[in-house]
């Protein structure tokens, strides 16, 4: 199985798988599999906004999912300028936004969840830059969230760095 996006929710983990349309829970304490569910499409990002799951499948769609049922409970169209975003991936929920990263760019996107409109964007196209790697796959490709300290921190694929960035607002 390829495992792909995590989150943690209820002291459980949710893990998607890529291509096999499978999700496997663990029990956080051991990180013993308890559970399974199916879904249909791809498995690329995932995370949790304290009530529902949140999948990307690489489309512009974004699936929130009931964390004990797995059921679809809606799904929203991710937008910016009315322009449908594709290949939307690596998901983190932050301050009531749902951060995305915009898979082969340099791009976070911060989404508003009700609506799916993009509300802001961060370039990160200085640390790939920074990172000096050749291979197509080494894109940013990794987001996570310090809730106590307020720290949002990035990375990439075959990246030997994680960053830990700070937003200022850009006009």
């Amino acid at each position: 199985l390829f495992g792909e996006g995590i989150a943690i929710a209820n002291q459980r983990i949710y893990q998607l798988t890529w291509q096999e349309n499978q999700g496997i829970v663990y029990d956080l304490a051991g990180l013993n599999i308890i559970d399974q569910f199916n879904y249909v499409g791809e498995g690329w990002g995932l995370t949790f906004d304290g009530e529902h799951l949140i999948m990307s499948d690489g489309t512009s769609q974004l699936t929130f999912l009931d964390p004990d049922t797995y059921n679809i409970v809606r799904q929203i169209s991710v937008a910016y300028n009315d322009e449908p975003v594709i290949y939307i991936n690596e998901l983190e929920y932050i301050a009531g936004l749902i951060y995305a990263n915009v898979w082969l760019t340099d791009q976070i996107i911060m989404i508003e969840p009700q609506s799916g409109a993009v509300v802001g964007v961060i370039d990160l196209s200085g640390l790939s830059a920074e990172q000096n790697l050749t291979d197509d796959d080494a894109v940013l490709n990794g987001i996570a969230y310090d809730p106590i300290g307020q720290r949002i921190f990035v990375t990439g694929k075959l990246w030997s760095r994680v960053y830990h960035i700070e937003l200022t607002r850009v006009f």
